[in-house]
């Protein structure tokens, strides 16, 4: 056996005023051929235990373009075409092979290509031939496309939100593409549309039972494997919304109909899918009147990982004219603030504006003294199992406001985040984290509550009106029932 590997991933934000093009892609990361040289972290991961797997079959590994970058607006034609043809051009390089496993996202849209995944897949399908098996893993907030669904062999989306199971899934993805190849299973995928654009919070009730059951099915009577897409709801594409996945070995219409009763089941919890969001100001009295601490506030709508710049100002502004204390805020991406401080140096005190400069989705920047605490380089933040890095980092302090700032965006994961730079969270009556959920998964153990706030922002969760231009308004909720 012989497997191919590569991976391109990043989820675009159709509102985002952040272009994605190959600086971002730079800074997130590209490996030519090399990903498994180097250090494991978060989107290499799969790669990682793809090649394992596979050497200790004794199969040949092929390793192609491993490209990510930090979710944002759409990708440049010309950053996707390049990055796409180098998987392309290794694909062809190695051939002939068994086996092709890409590491994706699902919600990459690029100017001139309204689905990069299902681009990319139709086009290794052309090289690789009709009997290679060719898997795709797939990020929940994803556009199932029938592109990628006809293309491919497999499709395994993580089934976690946080996607905590990232490891798992590439397992699944492999051991799948293996008993494929050796003729030992047949798989078909089957979908359904489940009419329902909103986020899906998986250790929470309903969904928490959702997926267990959902789960429960796998490995019995020819069930492979069941999923569920949730969607990207900022990603501005026809096929925006959740979607059920299941793949039977040999038996469409089983697939087919446990697909279609799965997104009945989803649909009949639908109203117990949005957690409350209260705005700013409710959540800061909410979080005050807690008899214990710290309460972690998340700012959802300036959430990088979801495209957003990571750099407004609301939540933290509201938190300084309240005069609130012994609270932390971050992660504020802003490099050219960050360049300031390591300029000034720990120790120092300086006017210092501050975030809100993106856009109106921003807010305003803010002028603020400021003392730099600490600084730091090479730090990481661990999402799941897996580590993510955050760049140069400085830890702020104005008015007894801890503020994080660092100049390599991405949303904040994990505790680390703030404690590698020293700050105590226990010590600390709010801490605000800016992620829409990621952040759960880490923080959750250490919070007497957590709150998810409806800031302004890129993300705002608001999903019965959000402005979309390609998806029709047949879905929940912003129709009640929008399969009458």
């Amino acid at each position: 056996m012989k497997l191919f590997m590569a991976g391109l991933a990043t989820e675009t934000n159709s509102f985002s005023p952040l272009p994605t093009g190959m600086l971002s892609f730079e800074e997130g990361g590209i490996d030519h051929g090399d990903t498994t040289t180097k250090p494991l972290q978060y989107w290499t991961a799969p790669l990682h235990i793809w090649r394992k797997a596979a050497e200790e079959r004794g199969w040949a590994v092929a390793e192609g373009l491993m490209a990510v970058a930090q979710p944002a607006g759409p990708t440049v034609r010309a950053t996707y075409e390049a990055l796409r043809d180098e998987i392309l051009d290794g694909l062809r390089a190695a051939m002939p092979v068994d086996i092709v496993l890409l590491a994706l996202h699902g919600a990459m849209i690029a100017d001139g290509y309204d689905d990069c995944e299902g681009d990319l897949i139709a086009r290794c399908r052309e090289i690789a031939g009709d009997r290679a098996v060719i898997g795709g893993l797939l990020d929940p907030h994803s556009h199932l496309t029938e592109a990628m669904l006809d293309r491919a062999s497999l499709l395994v989306p993580y089934k976690e939100y946080p996607h905590v199971d990232v490891p798992d899934r590439a397992r699944d993805l492999f051991r799948l593409a293996a008993e494929t190849a050796q003729g030992s299973i047949r798989p078909v995928m089957r979908d359904h549309d489940c009419r329902i654009v909103c986020a899906m919070h998986t250790p929470y009730e309903p969904m928490r039972g959702f997926v267990d059951a959902m789960s429960a099915r796998e490995g019995r009577d020819g069930v492979l494997s069941a999923s569920l897409i949730h969607g990207f709801p900022w990603g501005d594409h026809p096929r925006c919304g959740a979607r059920s996945l299941v793949i039977c070995d040999g038996d469409a219409a089983k697939a087919e109909r446990i697909a279609a009763e799965l997104a009945e089941q989803l649909f009949a919890i639908r109203h117990g899918l949005n957690r409350p969001h209260p705005d700013i100001d409710a959540a800061l009295d909410r979080a005050l009147a807690s008899p214990a601490g710290p309460v972690v506030l998340a700012d959802v709508a300036d959430n990088a990982g979801g495209g957003a710049p990571g750099d407004a100002t609301f939540l933290l502004d509201a938190i300084l004219k309240r005069g609130i204390d012994r609270a932390v805020v971050g992660i504020i991406w802003d490099p050219m603030a960050m360049r300031i401080c390591r300029e000034a140096g720990e120790g120092a005190r300086l006017n210092l504006r501050l975030g809100g400069k993106h856009g109106p989705m921003s807010g305003d920047p803010l002028d603020l003294d400021v003392a730099v605490r600490r600084l730091a380089s090479d730090l990481t933040q661990r999402f799941g199992e897996l580590p993510i890095p955050l760049g140069h980092m400085a830890w702020l302090e104005c008015g007894g406001v801890d503020i994080v700032v660092n100049d390599l965006r991405t949303q904040t994961f994990h505790p680390e985040a703030y404690t590698g730079l020293g700050i105590d969270l226990a010590a600390r009556r709010l801490v605000c984290v800016k992620s829409s959920q990621h952040f759960h998964a880490g923080f959750a153990p250490i919070a007497a509550e957590v709150i998810h706030v409806a800031t302004p922002g890129s993300i705002t969760p608001d999903y019965a009106n959000i402005p979309y231009r390609n998806r029709a308004p047949d879905y929940w909720p912003k129709v009640e029932d929008p399969f009458a």
